[in-house]
């Protein structure tokens, strides 16, 4: 289950990326992340640190709830 949240979550990240325009790379600049984070991210993969991953999130306007 656990997981299935977590690919919810990049998948997530990464419509709302497409739909501001941004690319990986312009979207990890802004949030101060590496692109390989963010790919790993928007894969849904397990081991993203959360902290990141919510800079991420904030940096696209989205709330985690």
């Amino acid at each position: 289950m656990y997981s299935e949240k977590v690919k919810k979550l990049g998948k997530l990240v990464r419509q709302a990326r497409k739909r501001q325009g941004l690319t990986q790379v312009q979207l990890a600049a802004m949030s101060g992340v590496g692109i390989r984070f963010l790919s790993e991210l928007e894969q849904g993969k397990e081991s993203c640190y959360i902290g990141k991953s919510f800079i991420v999130i904030s940096m696209l306007g989205l709330d985690v709830d």
